[in-house]
C-alpha cells in the first residue's frame, strides 16, 4: 500500500470521526479532499473540481427550482392542507392503520423531501392517530421514518438528478427507471415493519401505558394543520410530479424540463393561496439561493472530497477491486454507503461521495451507472433512517415521546432486510 493511500485512509477515518462529532457536513469533506490533494502533491485538483461542481447546469438548474418551490409551498402552508387531507380519512382500522399511514407518509414525502421536514409537517398527525390506535410510541415514529422511498418517484429528488447528471440521460427517464423497483421497495417496507410490530408487540388495542421520553414536548412547538384542508391548496405540492409524468408518459415530444414544471407550480401556487406575488417571487428565490448553499454545496465538497480519494489513487485501487466481481461492486454499494448513513446521520453526503468517486466507473465493473448510481442513493438513504444521529429520526421520536434507539431499534430491522431485497434485484 502506497504512502499516499494509507494517509487518504487515516484522512478518511478522521472525516468520519469529525461527522459523528456533528462538525459541518461541507467543512469536513472540504478539508479532507484538500489535504488528500496536497499530500498527493496536486493542490489544484481540489479547486479545479470546486469549480466545476459550481457549475454544473443541470445540478443548479433541477435543484434551485425544487427547493424555490417548496419554500413557496411551505410559506402558504400547501404542504399542511395535503398532510391532512391525507390523513383525514384514517380511523379505527386497527393496526392496518400501520400501513395506510406508511402510504400516506410516502405520497407527503412526493411533496417533501427533507426527512426533518416531512417529520415535522406529518409527524404529529400520524404519531398522535397511531398512538391513540394503540400502537406504542417507538413503532410509530419507525412508521414515518420508514416511509420516505416514494420520494424517489419526485423528479425533484437531489439523488435522482445527480444519478441522472452522472449518466447524462434526463430526469425523468431515471424517474421512470426507478419507478417499479421503488413501488416493490415501499410495499415490502410496510410488510417487513408490520412484522416487526407484531414480532415486537407493538399493537395492542386498549394501548400502552408509557411514559414520555425527553423532548416529547417537540410536538407543541410545530404547526398543527388546518381542520377542513382546502383541496387545490392541498394539489399544489404535488402539481409539478404530476405534470412531469403526464408529460413524459403521454406528450414525451415537449420535453418539460423540472424547472419548467416548478415555475408551473409556483404560478398555480399563488393563484389558489392569492398570496402576494412579491412575497411568493421573494421566497421562491430565497429557496433556490438556500438550495444551492445547502444541497448543492454539500454536492460541491462531496465532489472535493471525491477528488482527493482520486488524486490519492484510492479511487482506482478501488476500482481495479471492483473489477474483479461485479457482486463485489454491488455488495460495496449496498452496504458501504448504509455504513457511513449510520455513522454520520447524513444519507446525502454519504450517497455524493460515493457516486461521485465511484459511479462514473461503473461500467468497468460490469454495471450500469443508473444501477450503480441508484443502489448507493437508496443504500445511503436507508442508513440515514438507521441511524440515531439523523435530526429526523431525533425529532419524530420527540414527537413520539420515544427513545431515538428505540425506534431506530425498529426500522433498521427493515432497512436491512429491504437493502437484501434490493442486492437481488440489481
Amino acid at each position: 500500500m502506497s504512502f499516499s493511500i494509507l494517509a487518504a485512509c487515516v484522512i478518511v477515518v478522521a472525516a468520519l470521526y469529525a461527522l459523528v462529532k456533528r462538525i459541518e457536513t461541507r467543512l469536513v469533506l472540504l478539508v479532507a479532499g484538500l489535504a488528500m490533494c496536497c499530500i498527493s502533491l496536486d493542490p489544484m485538483a481540489a479547486f479545479k473540481q470546486f469549480d466545476k461542481s459550481m457549475t454544473t447546469s443541470s445540478l443548479i438548474i433541477s435543484i434551485c427550482s425544487s427547493m424555490g418551490f417548496a419554500a413557496c409551498i411551505t410559506m402558504t402552508k400547501c404542504d399542511l392542507h395535503l398532510v391532512s387531507l391525507l390523513t383525514k380519512p384514517l380511523k379505527k382500522l386497527g393496526i392496518m392503520l400501520l400501513p395506510c399511514c406508511m402510504i400516506v407518509t410516502g405520497i407527503a414525502s412526493l411533496a417533501i423531501g427533507s426527512l426533518a421536514g416531512l417529520c415535522a409537517a406529518i409527524g404529529p398527525t400520524i404519531v398522535g392517530l397511531m398512538i391513540r390506535a394503540g400502537f406504542r410510541p417507538a413503532i410509530a415514529a419507525a412508521a414515518v421514518i420508514s416511509s420516505t422511498l416514494p420520494n424517489y418517484w419526485s423528479p425533484g429528488s437531489t439523488d435522482n438528478i445527480l444519478v441522472a447528471k452522472i449518466a447524462d440521460i434526463p430526469v425523468m427517464d431515471m424517474v421512470n427507471y426507478v419507478a417499479p423497483k421503488i413501488l416493490l421497495l415501499s410495499g415490502l417496507s410496510i410488510v417487513f415493519l408490520l412484522l416487526v410490530c407484531i414480532l415486537f408487540g407493538d399493537f395492542k388495542k386498549g394501548g400502552f401505558n408509557v411514559q414520555a421520553a425527553p423532548g416529547a414536548d417537540i410536538q407543541q412547538k410545530l404547526p398543527d394543520l388546518p381542520e377542513h384542508p382546502n383541496l387545490l391548496k392541498a394539489f399544489a405540492p404535488l402539481l409539478p410530479v404530476v405534470l412531469l409524468f403526464v408529460v413524459s408518459l403521454c406528450f414525451p415530444e415537449v420535453k418539460m424540463s423540472v424547472a419548467t414544471a416548478m415555475l408551473l407550480g409556483f404560478i398555480f401556487t399563488i393563484i389558489v393561496t392569492r398570496e402576494s406575488p412579491a412575497a411568493m417571487c421573494r421566497k421562491f428565490f430565497d429557496g433556490m439561493g438556500h438550495g444551492y448553499g445547502s444541497t448543492l454545496g454539500l454536492i460541491i465538497a462531496a465532489g472535493v472530497f471525491a477528488a482527493g480519494l482520486q488524486s490519492c489513487g484510492v479511487v482506482s485501487a478501488f476500482i481495479e477491486y471492483l473489477k474483479n466481481s461485479s457482486e463485489i461492486a454491488k455488495l460495496g454499494a449496498s452496504f458501504g454507503p448504509y455504513l457511513l448513513g449510520v455513522i454520520t446521520g447524513s444519507g446525502n453526503a454519504a450517497a455524493f461521495a460515493f457516486n461521485e468517486a465511484v459511479t462514473p466507473h461503473a461500467a468497468e465493473f460490469g454495471m450500469e451507472i443508473k444501477d450503480l448510481g441508484f443502489l448507493a442513493c437508496i443504500s445511503a438513504t436507508l442508513g440515514r433512517v438507521s441511524s440515531p444521529l439523523a435530526a429526523g429520526v431525533i425529532l419524530i421520536a420527540g414527537l413520539a415521546g420515544a427513545e431515538p434507539l428505540d425506534v431506530i431499534k425498529r426500522s433498521s430491522i427493515v432497512m436491512i432486510l429491504t437493502i437484501g431485497v434490493l442486492y437481488f434485484l440489481m
